[in-house]
């Protein structure tokens, strides 16, 4: 496992929860498939098995899964960290996910801090990356929200990490700090 990894469980174990640094290649979390061979050892999600993550949580173990699965060769391949999140979010059934990033959320110019869109939908994202409004590095994040959704958790969370208590702050107060992509039955 990833110092990385190592690290992350560390600093929640020292804050007083409990963490387990997994592998996705670990009890067959996550079955990848490969991207594109120029890419050497890239791949997709193409399954996931919750089991293990299910298992952590009843015991009130919080998992931290390194993203890293496995064809069924064997072959391990990196894979996007937002996509896994959202997959094993939908494989667990979860009511949402929540990203953070280094931005306030989409914005409608992202010049402007007070353009934040504060909650949208898969139909109205595709308009606003059809008109040019989401582009360049926002459309990876808005494609893992996506995915999030289609793999059915109704709700994504796109956040601004470096704010104190920003997930207290969107979950907790009227109006929320970032953006909220919600599926369109939800909306």
């Amino acid at each position: 496992m990833g110092k990385v990894n190592r690290d992350i469980v560390a600093s929640i174990n020292t804050h007083g929860a409990l963490a387990v640094g997994l592998s996705g290649e670990d009890g067959g979390l996550i079955e990848a498939n490969r991207r594109d061979p120029e890419l050497g050892f890239v791949g997709d999600v193409a399954n996931i098995n919750p089991a293990i993550v299910e298992s952590l949580l009843a015991q009130n173990l919080i998992p931290v899964v390194s993203t890293i699965g496995a064809d069924l060769s064997g072959q391990s391949y990196n894979i996007n960290a937002d996509t896994v999140a959202g997959a094993i979010a939908g494989a667990l059934g979860a009511t949402k996910v929540i990203y953070l990033t280094d931005i306030a959320g989409l914005l409608r110019d992202v010049d402007d801090q007070s353009s934040l869109i504060a909650e949208t939908t898969p139909s109205e994202i595709a308009g606003l990356i059809a008109d040019g409004v989401l582009s360049g590095g926002m459309i990876p994040k808005v494609e893992a929200c996506l995915e999030a959704i289609n793999a059915g958790v109704p709700a994504a969370h796109m956040l601004d990490g470096r704010v104190p208590h920003v997930v207290l702050l969107e979950l907790f107060t009227k109006a929320g700090v970032g953006t909220m992509i919600t599926s369109e039955d939800v909306a």
